[in-house]
């Protein structure tokens, strides 16, 4: 059984408060960079950057993280056994940055600590937020999210499905039961 949590123009609503959030946390946009955790994370970065260059009229690098190498809780093969991680853009610097991490749910908090751990080799940057869609509870690290677009209380026998148009063709976060 599913239920609709979020629809199109909540999800609107939700990433247009994060990215003004963002904008006030960080007192504009100055060396300011976000960085989508892949998969739907590289979707809601990029919109989140869109915004950001509508209302402070100036471009937002806008790159993504792939951190499966990183991860402690699945099984990796020998083909990830190699720790390189690169961004999307490799020309992309985030020493000294203001990096804000994007996600789409945050539930135990391993993705964000292997996007973290992922960061380090990256560089050092000034500061790391994290912003997401969902906060749905759950934590099994001490990581909590700098700006949510809705909480979502949830057992952990229920998931949590966020859709986005660009890869899903449609926009919708709902919580499957």
């Amino acid at each position: 059984m599913r239920k609709l949590i979020m629809d199109k123009m909540a999800m609107q609503r939700a990433l247009t408060r994060i990215t003004y959030e963002i904008i006030e946390r960080n007192k504009g946009i100055k060396d300011l960079m976000i960085i989508g955790i892949k998969t739907r994370g590289v979707y809601l970065a990029k919109r989140i950057a869109k915004r950001l260059d509508r209302l402070e009229k100036a471009k937002v690098p806008v790159t993504s993280l792939d951190v499966t190498k990183y991860r402690d809780d699945i099984d990796h093969d020998s083909s990830h056994k190699d720790p390189n991680v690169v961004p999307d853009n490799k020309s992309v610097s985030i020493e000294k940055k203001n990096v804000v991490l994007v996600d789409d749910v945050l539930y135990t908090g391993r993705t964000v600590k292997a996007a973290l751990s992922a960061l380090s080799e990256l560089g050092r940057p000034r500061t790391v937020r994290l912003a997401v869609l969902v906060d749905r509870g759950h934590r099994e690290l001490p990581i909590r999210a700098d700006f949510v677009g809705k909480n979502i209380p949830s057992s952990r026998k229920e998931r949590i499905r966020v859709s986005v148009m660009e890869k899903d063709h449609r926009d919708a976060v709902e919580i499957i039961h």
